[in-house]
């Protein structure tokens, strides 16, 4: 059973860095198999892509709101995906999400996901 584990969730500042990470298990879960990706979700709004990456990290997608601003990575090796969130907004609040899928078919679509962590929740607030 595939198991993914958000961390890094918290209270920043406007114009800050933070880090949030993706943890990924399971006894048959071959994590460098999988195009991983994060959403975010504020209250009152729905489920966005915020950016993903392909199994092998050689593909990169970003929502326009975060481009230039965050950077998602990947640790094969060690079963993770990071997302580094620079300069970061107000309206970047919300609860973050890792998604994986082995093969999806729209990378910034939510429903072509499988796996779902439990989501962290990051504030940006002074």
């Amino acid at each position: 059973q595939v198991q993914l584990v958000e961390s890094g969730g918290g209270l920043v500042q406007p114009g800050d860095s933070h880090r949030v990470v993706c943890a990924g298990s399971g006894g048959t879960f071959a994590f460098s198999n999988y195009a991983m990706a994060w959403f975010r979700q504020a209250p009152g709004k729905e489920r966005e892509f915020v950016a993903s990456i392909s199994w092998q990290a050689k593909a990169t997608k970003y929502a326009d709101s975060v481009k230039g601003r965050f950077t998602i990575s990947r640790d094969n090796a060690k079963n993770t995906m990071s997302l580094q969130m620079n300069s970061l907004e107000p309206e970047d609040t919300a609860v973050y999400y890792c998604a994986a899928d082995r093969d999806p078919p729209y990378r910034d679509v939510a429903r072509s996901y499988t796996y779902w962590g439990q989501g962290t929740q990051v504030t940006v607030s002074s």
